[in-house]
């Protein structure tokens, strides 16, 4: 554990805590589950940032001048 998150007043963002985590415990079965969360987890972040920007494009059209 770093000093600073001994210190911390703020909750650590959980995407810190899954980089971090020791995976030497963990079995193939359970690696293989944690990669098929995470491109889970890439594909869900990946169609927000397309809507986001769909979004933005349509709000951009609409102000053009």
């Amino acid at each position: 554990m770093d000093e600073e998150d001994f210190f911390s007043s703020r909750p650590q963002d959980p995407l810190t805590q899954v980089v971090k985590q020791d995976l030497g415990p963990l079995s193939q079965d359970e690696l293989q589950v944690r990669i098929e969360t995470l491109k889970g987890e890439i594909a869900r972040v990946e169609a927000h940032m397309a809507a986001a920007s769909a979004h933005r494009s349509a709000a951009d059209e609409l102000f053009k001048k």
